[in-house]
């Protein structure tokens, strides 16, 4: 699932390097957590306008973990 965020964030930013990802613990309610770090100079690639790219990658990411039998949400940093 973190290499899936990784590559899909990778292939819209400029500085590739600095995408990070970190996973936090499931919670209480079995929802992971992955927090999405990018370039401040790549912060409007990765949301896009009116936040469709992220909302996008966060279908992606929910479709994938549904497949992992897991629930997950993606916070953008």
């Amino acid at each position: 699932m973190q290499e899936l965020l990784i590559a899909v964030a990778r292939g819209l930013v400029e500085n590739k390097d600095a995408v990070q990802v970190t996973v936090d613990e499931p919670n209480e309610e079995g929802v992971t957590v992955f927090h999405l770090h990018v370039a401040e100079e790549d912060m409007g690639r990765v949301i896009g306008k009116q936040g469709r790219i992220a909302k996008a990658i966060r279908v992606v990411m929910r479709a994938a973990a549904v497949r992992e039998n897991m629930k997950v949400m993606v916070e953008i940093d």
